[in-house]
C-alpha cells in the first residue's frame, strides 16, 4: 500500500535524524542553501525540519531519495546510506548525472571542513570590518553564509576567499583554485584583469604567448590525464581568440610598433633573489646558485647593475621591494629587471621561512603610482619556481615545489592575473600555472639556463624580448628528463606597449669569454 510505503519512508528519515548530531544538521542546512528558501532554512532546528522542506519542494519522496543520499555522502555519513538502500560506491556512480549540490557549495563546504578553530579566529579578525559590530560566535559555515548575505562572496566572485586563504593558510587555496579551474575556461581566467584599451599610456592589454604547437602539454606531468591535457592544449592554442584582434599576432605586431628608449646613461638595475635553503618541509634548491651566477653574468654583460640577495624570508622580500620601489636612481635608468629563484605555489613564491609572497604583490610595488621614477619604462620579472604540485621525478631532476603530492594538480592563477593593471610589465614564468618547473641539481634550472642562453645568442642579432622568450619556450618545451617522461612549458605574459630590445653589447657574450 502507498500509505505503508510512505510510513516506512518517514520511519527511515526519523532513524537518520536520530543518528545526526548538531554539526551534521548545520552541514546539511548549508549544503541545501541553493535548493531551499533561505528564510525557511533559518528556522531549521533538526534534520527532520530539513527533510520536511525538501519534501515540500519535491526534492525528496519515498520513490526518489537520491538527494538525501548525496547530502549524507557529502557530509561523510556513509554508514547511514544503507537506510536509503545506497552504498558509498553507488552514490559516487550516480553523482555526475543526478547530483544536486552545486560545485560552488561543495567547494565552500570542503573549505569549511579544513578551517581549524585557530584559522577561524584569524579569518574573523581579518574580516572584522565586514562583520556585524556586535560580538557573535561564528562557525566556519556561518561565516561563509554571512559573507554571502552581504554580497562579498558569490558563485562568480571568490576573491575574498583567495585573499583570506593567502593570509591565513595558503594551502587552503588549493580548494578554491580547483573550483576556479573547473568553472572558468583556462584562456578566460585573465578576464579578472580588466582590459583598458582606451588608456594605453597608463594601462596595457595583457598578452600571453601561445604554446608552440608541436609541444604536447600532456607531457608536463605524469599525473595529468589525457583529457585534462587536451583541454589545456586546446585552451592555449585558442589563446589569441580571447585577445583584441590587433594583438593576435605577436610577430606582425612587433614589426609595426616603436621600441622602448634604451639609450640612457645607465641601463638599469637587476635584482636576483636566490632562495636556496628553507625550513623543514621545503628542500634545499641545489643548482640554484649556478642559475644566480649565470643571471648575474648575462645581465651584467647587457649593461645592468646586478644585485644578488640570498635566502630571504617573505618579509625580507617585501621589505626589499619597498626599498627598491623608493629608489630615486631609477629616474636615470632605462628599465628594471627582477629575477626570483625559489620554491613556489600557484601565483606565489616562498620565502626561506616557508611563507608565501604573492607575485602580483611583488610586482605592484613598481607601478607608475608606487614608483613614478619607472613610469612608462619597461619592468621585467622572471620567476623560476613551481606553480603547482610536484610529480614523481628521477634523482637528478628536482621540482621547485613542496614534497610530492600525486593526488592533485591545481590550476588557478593565470600569469596575466599576477601582472598589475598597468602598461610596461612583463612576467616570465618558468612554467604554466598548476605545474612543476624542473631544476638539475648541478646544471641549474631548465628555464633559467635557456633564458640566459637565448639572451646571449639573440641580443647580438637585435631580437626583441618577446622573440627571445618565444625561443626560450621552444628550447624548454623540447627538453625532457633523463627518463624521457617529464616536460615543462614556460608561460610569459605582458603589458608592454613597445618592443623591448637590449642594445648590443660591445663585449662578446659571457659564454664566449672563456
Amino acid at each position: 500500500m502507498e500509505n505503508d510505503a510512505s510510513w516506512k519512508f518517514r520511519q527511515q528519515l526519523l532513524l537518520i535524524d536520530e543518528n545526526l548530531v548538531a554539526e551534521d544538521v548545520a552541514a546539511l542546512k548549508f549544503l541545501c542553501t541553493d535548493l531551499l528558501p533561505f528564510k525557511k532554512l533559518e528556522s531549521v532546528k533538526s534534520a527532520v525540519d530539513i527533510f520536511q522542506l525538501l519534501m515540500a519542494e519535491e526534492y525528496l519522496n519515498e520513490k526518489d531519495t537520491f538527494l538525501l543520499a548525496e547530502l549524507l555522502y557529502r557530509i561523510k555519513c556513509h554508514s547511514l546510506l544503507k537506510k536509503l538502500g545506497y552504498t558509498k560506491e553507488k552514490v559516487q556512480e550516480y553523482l555526475y548525472e543526478r547530483g544536486r549540490v552545486s560545485p560552488y557549495r561543495q567547494m565552500l563546504y570542503e573549505l569549511s571542513e579544513n578551517i581549524t578553530n585557530e584559522m577561524l579566529k584569524d579569518i574573523i579578525f581579518l574580516l572584522q570590518n565586514c562583520l556585524p559590530k556586535r560580538r557573535i560566535t561564528l562557525s566556519a559555515l556561518e561565516l561563509l553564509i554571512l559573507l554571502e548575505k552581504q554580497g562579498l562572496l558569490t558563485e562568480n566572485n571568490v576573491q575574498i576567499l583567495e585573499e583570506v586563504c593567502m593570509n591565513v593558510s595558503p594551502h587552503l587555496l588549493k580548494t578554491v583554485n580547483s573550483y576556479k579551474r573547473a568553472k572558468v575556461p583556462l584562456p578566460q581566467q585573465e578576464n579578472t584583469l580588466p582590459l583598458k584599451e582606451s588608456s594605453l599610456s597608463h594601462t596595457g592589454d595583457i598578452r600571453v604567448f601561445p604554446l608552440p604547437q608541436e609541444t604536447s602539454i600532456k607531457s608536463v606531468g605524469s599525473n595529468i590525464n589525457d583529457n585534462k591535457a587536451a583541454d589545456l592544449t586546446q585552451g592555449f592554442s585558442e589563446m589569441n581568440l580571447e585577445l583584441p584582434g590587433e594583438f593576435s599576432n605577436v610577430e606582425n605586431e612587433s614589426k609595426n610598433i616603436a621600441s622602448y628608449k634604451m639609450d640612457g646613461p645607465h641601463r638599469g638595475f637587476c635584482l636576483v633573489i636566490n632562495n636556496v635553503n628553507f625550513g623543514s618541509s621545503l628542500q634545499e634548491r641545489k643548482g640554484s646558485c649556478k642559475d644566480a651566477g649565470e643571471l648575474k653574468r648575462v645581465f651584467t654583460w647587457l649593461g645592468l647593475d646586478v644585485r644578488t640577495y640570498t635566502d630571504l624570508t617573505s618579509q625580507d622580500i617585501t621589505d626589499l621591494m619597498q626599498t627598491w620601489q623608493h629608489l630615486e636612481d631609477h629616474k636615470d635608468r632605462d628599465c628594471f629587471i627582477c629575477c626570483i629563484l625559489s620554491h613556489g605555489e600557484s601565483g606565489a613564491i616562498y620565502g626561506k621561512d616557508e611563507q608565501l609572497v604573492s607575485i602580483r604583490r611583488i610586482m605592484s610595488h613598481f607601478t607608475a603610482e608606487q614608483c613614478p621614477q619607472l613610469a612608462e619604462k619597461p619592468k621585467l620579472f622572471f620567476i623560476q619556481a613551481c606553480q603547482g604540485k610536484e610529480i614523481q621525478r628521477p634523482v637528478y631532476v628536482e621540482a621547485d615545489a613542496r614534497t610530492p603530492d600525486l593526488s592533485s594538480t591545481q590550476q588557478s592563477i593565470f600569469p596575466s592575473e599576477s601582472i598589475p593593471e598597468e602598461a610596461d610589465f612583463l612576467l616570465g614564468m618558468a612554467t604554466i600555472d598548476g605545474f612543476v618547473s624542473f631544476r638539475h641539481v648541478e646544471q641549474g634550472a631548465w628555464y633559467i639556463q635557456a633564458l640566459c642562453s637565448k639572451l646571449q645568442l639573440l641580443v647580438p642579432r637585435g631580437e626583441d624580448i618577446l622573440s627571445i622568450l618565444t625561443e626560450v619556450n621552444e628550447d624548454v618545451g623540447r627538453r625532457v628528463d633523463r627518463l624521457g617522461t617529464k616536460k615543462q612549458m614556460p608561460q610569459p605574459a605582458y603589458t608592454l606597449r613597445r618592443k623591448f630590445i637590449f642594445p648590443i653589447p660591445r663585449d662578446p657574450p659571457p659564454s664566449q669569454q672563456h
